[in-house]
């Protein structure tokens, strides 16, 4: 692909997932502060999330062979068109109905949401690897860096957006509104996107969905356990902790949690300041992903520590908002380096087959971390969830030391390539 046709194709599928990132976000803060303002119990709302993380599960299992075979272009199209679609039967949700049909119709439309923004995740992301020309390894590194660092701080500005959404035009009327913005992007997609981005050459087998090297198993499992980390406090217990427990308004919550994210978003884009470059590039990357994880597991054990010791004096709510701020900035360090590590460990023409089946585990663990977000803070609060975190973490920690340092020859290291989590 030419320099100016990659660049053009580059700021399409940007362009799409930035549109569609903002709607992911505000989405999440619309539904989890809706439903809990209508009494839903914390396990409730962790439930109106379940199929949204399991869609995501087998979207990116199949969502990369999918992509390999008819094109990257027809797997973004449909996420973006999918998405809306939950959008609008989201906006049709009855009062009416009794809790049982309500939670039902809502937890079938995040299925569809879910299915939608990995479908769309793993095209942009697998995209940026085939825009950019042979042995342009400084490009690459500076695309996704662009990628990443703006994705998070849509994401941040998606659950601001939600709440204000919420608080000025409504659930129905936020989903309109979001849906028609949506459909603009679909249409820019579809006028600017090329047609065999990320076409495979030749058939690829439906077996090579689970044909995946040592490393490839190892590093998608460490990723497993570290988004579980993430969400089994950050999905459910923390929102409501901020909302129930410390009082903050709907907007105040969108904002805090936005910032978060814009912050975690810049500390990923600037991973590699903080992470020494090998030759091969893949050397002293594959030991700091053991350092981080190691550094991450303290910090939720530590809050837990003094949340649940009543003799240190510390306020719960600050000890909530200042040890989110270390969790971040470690979690978004360990975060880039595992996705510099899966295109690093990728054959170049197999990328959205092993993209696809890392991100299937990393859907995995925001599924599991989501289901136990609302059981563990319905049972002992956040306390509880930071404990699980803990454990989570250090087996992430534990899954990282049998990485191999070096990686077998035949494999393309784009130096200095970091992806995002998502």
């Amino acid at each position: 692909m030419s320099g100016n046709s990659g660049l053009k194709a580059y700021i399409a599928v940007t362009a799409a997932y930035w549109g569609f990132t903002l709607t992911d976000g505000a989405l999440r803060m619309l539904v989890l502060l809706h439903f809990n303002t209508l009494g839903y119990s914390p396990l409730q709302l962790a439930m109106l999330f379940v199929l949204y993380e399991f869609c995501g599960v087998v979207t990116n299992l199949f969502g990369g062979w999918i992509g390999a075979r008819l094109g990257l272009k027809v797997t973004l199209w449909s996420g973006l068109l999918i998405q809306i679609a939950a959008l609008i039967m989201l906006s049709l949700l009855n009062p009416a109905w009794t809790i049982l049909a309500s939670v039902a119709w809502v937890i079938i439309a995040q299925g569809l949401s879910g299915v939608a923004k990995d479908l769309t995740k793993m095209s942009a992301k697998s995209a940026i690897k085939t825009v950019v020309p042979e042995g342009r390894e400084g490009a690459l590194f500076r695309w996704v860096a662009i990628l990443t660092g703006s994705k998070n701080a849509l994401k941040g500005a998606g659950f601001f957006l939600g709440t204000l959404l919420l608080e000025m035009l409504g659930f129905d009327g936020g989903l309109w509104a979001m849906a028609a913005g949506l459909a603009v992007v679909l249409v820019g997609s579809m006028l600017l996107v090329p047609p065999d981005i990320g076409k495979v050459k030749g058939k690829i087998g439906f077996s090579a969905i689970f044909a995946k090297s040592r490393e490839i198993n190892l590093l998608s499992a460490a990723r497993f356990f570290l988004f579980g980390a993430r969400d089994v406090w950050f999905v459910v217990g923390l929102p409501l902790f901020l909302y129930d427990i410390a009082g903050w308004s709907f907007t105040e919550v969108g904002a805090f949690m936005a910032l978060w994210t814009i912050g975690y978003g810049i500390v990923q884009a600037s991973a590699p300041a903080f992470v020494r470059r090998s030759p091969d590039g893949r050397t002293t990357e594959t030991r700091a992903a053991r350092l981080w994880a190691l550094v991450l597991a303290f910090i939720p054990a530590a809050m837990a520590v003094l949340l649940l010791e009543p003799g240190t004096g510390v306020s719960a709510q600050a000890v909530v908002l200042v040890g989110l701020g270390l969790f971040g900035v470690v979690f978004a360090l360990n975060s880039a380096i595992h996705s510099y590590l899966i295109l690093a460990y990728t054959e170049g023409d197999k990328v959205a087959l092993n993209v696809g089946f890392y991100y299937m585990a990393n859907a995995g663990g925001r599924l599991v971390g989501t289901l136990l977000s609302g059981w563990i803070y319905q049972l002992g609060g956040i306390e509880a969830c930071l404990v699980a975190a803990g454990v989570m973490v250090a087996s992430s920690w534990l899954v990282s030391l049998l990485l191999p340092v070096t990686v077998p020859p035949g494999t393309v290291a784009p130096v200095g390539a970091l992806a995002d989590d998502g």
